[in-house]
């Protein structure tokens, strides 16, 4: 029975139609898989909203059996053009994470700008060596770490990517200095995807119109922060003032500030940042944890584990107890505590 209450979120990306598009190695789900995805979910599971678990949490509202909350992080068009659509015809609805700066200032972050140089350079050895060719001519500018320290640390495969695409990624998020990552990644976007920056803004970012009538059609709109930071690795001051000016969009385009829901980008945050969430009234705050979640036991929603997409079926036709090792590892934990 504790098993049939656990809530199911599942976090998204990038839903667009990828083969035989502009940029067809671009790590993201395609439109089909997702659409079987979302028949998966509806043959096996009750989707429910945000407010739904919000209100369950409060004991104002029983789940269903089996329920799952679908949750689509930075904005994307592609959730305005496919993602919307799809969850319409299905009767369902999802929640929303635009980074406010994207929004509103069409600023291509530089993660984004990552995706995209990554799925334009086919092979990735060429990218890990012209980051190396960056690193050192850059190393009179900034202290940099050897470069054998950043490929012991970074060269390393994970679950969805090889070594090379995973060693491209962390370095130009984390691994070198702010100002120095930038540079790079718009260097290399430049040179490889667009030198239109603002045009490429437009097709890749929803708008606060296109926000407004997914507003109307029954779309929950949360926060992604304003400028898509490791909120953990700022100080109280800063993560109070980004978190802030994303809280202004939400009230541009009609959301409430009260009870807001709130998603950590990269999956950063720290005590300071739930401080600060607590006291700006947010109702339910989203991580990258994988596992989950149990409103009806947490004491406060800011903290809920999600899955990803490659955690689930993508076909109408999988039996649920074909769910990935994933949510198999979360049901022995949540046996072995006895919750």
């Amino acid at each position: 029975n504790t098993m049939n209450n656990a809530l199911s979120i599942v976090m998204y990306h990038y839903v667009r139609p990828i083969a035989g598009s502009r940029y067809p190695h671009l790590c993201g789900l395609e439109l089909s898989s997702f659409e079987g995805q979302l028949d998966y979910l509806l043959k096996h599971y009750n989707p429910v909203s945000a407010a739904d678990v919000v209100r369950a949490h409060r004991g104002e509202f029983a789940l269903p059996e089996n329920p799952v909350l679908v949750t689509f992080d930075d904005g994307y068009t592609d959730h305005y053009n496919f993602v919307m659509p799809s969850l319409l015809r299905r009767g369902m609805t999802g929640v929303f994470f635009p980074p406010s700066c994207s929004v509103e200032e069409r600023i291509i972050l530089d993660v984004h700008k990552i995706h995209f140089i990554v799925a334009s350079v086919e092979d990735s050895k060429i990218l890990v060596k012209s980051i190396d060719e960056a690193i050192e001519d850059a190393r009179n500018e900034f202290d940099l770490e050897l470069l054998a320290e950043y490929r012991s640390k970074f060269l390393l495969p994970n679950r969805f990517d090889t070594a090379e695409m995973n060693y491209v990624k962390p370095v130009l998020q984390i691994g070198l200095p702010e100002a120095l990552r930038g540079r790079i990644a718009s260097q290399f976007f430049h040179k490889y995807v667009s030198k239109d920056e603002s045009s490429f803004a437009d097709e890749l970012y929803v708008s606060t119109t296109d926000l407004g009538h997914m507003l109307e059609k029954g779309m929950e709109i949360g926060s992604h922060g304003h400028a898509h930071n490791w909120l953990n690795s700022l100080s109280i001051e800063s993560q109070a003032q980004d978190i802030d000016r994303s809280l202004e969009m939400l009230t541009k385009i009609g959301v409430s500030k009260e009870n807001f829901y709130f998603c950590y980008p990269y999956g950063g945050y720290n005590e300071d940042t739930l401080d600060i969430l607590s006291s700006r009234g947010c109702a339910a705050a989203f991580t990258t944890r994988v596992g989950l979640a149990h409103p009806y036991m947490d004491n406060n929603l800011l903290e809920l584990p999600r899955l990803d997409t490659n955690d689930l079926p993508r076909s109408v036709d999988a039996e649920k107890s074909q769910w990935t090792h994933a949510v198999k590892h979360s049901s022995r934990l949540l046996m072995n505590n006895k919750i």
